[in-house]
């Protein structure tokens, strides 16, 4: 199974809003710098979708999360 870059986008926004950005320089947390360094290199090599098994283990437990609460 894979995930697109709009789905990719989707749990990091949903992510943003559970781990919201802090301090004054507005850091993102953990959890969403991760997903965005995936969504950054699946930008620069012009992928539309990735399989979820090349991911480590933290970006996929975050995409399952965010799966779940569509559910």
């Amino acid at each position: 199974m894979d995930i697109t870059l709009p789905e990719l986008e989707q749990v990091i926004n949903y992510w943003r809003t559970q781990r919201p950005s802090t301090g004054e320089e507005r850091a993102l947390s953990p959890e969403v710098n991760g997903l965005a360094k995936l969504y950054a290199l699946m930008i620069f090599h012009r992928q539309k979708s990735i399989p979820l098994e090349t991911l480590d283990p933290a970006c996929l437990q975050l995409i399952e999360g965010w799966r779940k609460q569509l559910a």
